[in-house]
């Protein structure tokens, strides 16, 4: 996917989200994800370090070589989405506590991985 297909993408999901309120949380935890696949992949493809048809879906799929090299190009983005994928055993898969403050943390991380792609 090229990059503007992917950040029109994103667009439109963070646009579904913002119907969300923060009780939500599985639902916002899940596009934060996606939303944020997108952001990156559009991010990694401007930067050279993947290809149109070589699209991240998840950072827990990549192999530890792959993971590196990506991280190099941007290591902040990558553990983002990283770190929003991590929310998804406890709050969206599981019932823990704090889920709504599990949510504003991955709209933060969402906003991070956004900006970084924007930036570069």
């Amino acid at each position: 996917m090229k990059p503007e297909d992917h950040e029109a993408a994103a667009r439109r999901i963070e646009r579904s989200m913002r119907k969300c309120g923060l009780d939500e949380h599985e639902i916002l935890i899940e596009a934060a994800m996606l939303a944020g696949s997108h952001w990156l992949n559009a991010h990694l493809h401007r930067l050279g370090a993947t290809q149109p048809a070589q699209d991240v879906v998840h950072t827990y799929l990549l192999v530890v070589n792959e993971l590196r090299r990506l991280s190099v190009a941007d290591a902040q983005a990558v553990a983002a989405l990283g770190a929003i994928e991590d929310l998804r055993p406890a709050y969206v898969r599981g019932a823990h506590a704090g889920a709504s403050e599990a949510a504003q943390r991955a709209l933060s991380l969402l906003e991070s991985i956004r900006a970084r792609a924007r930036a570069a």
